[in-house]
């Protein structure tokens, strides 16, 4: 809570009761939306991994000319998106997201189902990452939009809004 914008949107009573009831991917339409962002945490690489609904839903929006854009651990919500060609979204796209170094130095390797950075590259994604861990690092592939770490959650939310503008 020291960081002024989390303390803003903690204490937002409207956003707080979103986050206490929220929507079922199952139940959206990706026409309602222009823009799809999976946030991070170790959480991700099990429950976004494993939702054929958000897989279905980011492919949708992505192929209806949206933005697809995730942080940290939320690119294991990329991993089993499948365009309608069959292709996965991040194939031959530049991505990040956490770096196999950084799960190492917090000692999470053995903990976690698969390591995020070899399984982007096991779906043809061209991963990149910063020189130094945990610092900010963000790239935007086209509609695609990703961050290595924590850190960069702002860089991600700055391309996005870049390549929203752009429009």
């Amino acid at each position: 809570m020291d960081d002024s914008l989390n303390a803003t949107f903690w204490n937002n009573p409207d956003l707080k009761s979103r986050l206490e009831a929220p929507m079922d991917p199952a139940n959206l339409e990706a026409a309602d939306y222009g823009v799809i962002y999976f946030a991070g945490g170790h959480g991700t690489m099990w429950d976004f991994t494993q939702s054929e609904d958000l897989a279905r839903l980011a492919a949708e929006i992505y192929e209806n000319n949206g933005i697809v854009s995730a942080v940290c651990h939320g690119p294991a919500g990329l991993i089993n998106v499948k365009l309608s060609d069959g292709s996965y979204l991040v194939k031959d796209r530049k991505v990040t997201g956490f770096a196999n170094f950084e799960e190492t130095l917090i000692g999470k390797t053995d903990l976690v189902p698969y390591l995020l950075e070899d399984k982007l590259k096991e779906r043809g994604g061209e991963y990149s990452n910063a020189f130094l861990p945990f610092t900010s690092y963000a790239v935007t592939d086209g509609r695609l939009v990703t961050g290595q770490n924590p850190f960069s959650s702002k860089e991600v939310a700055e391309q996005v809004i870049a390549v929203l503008s752009a429009r």
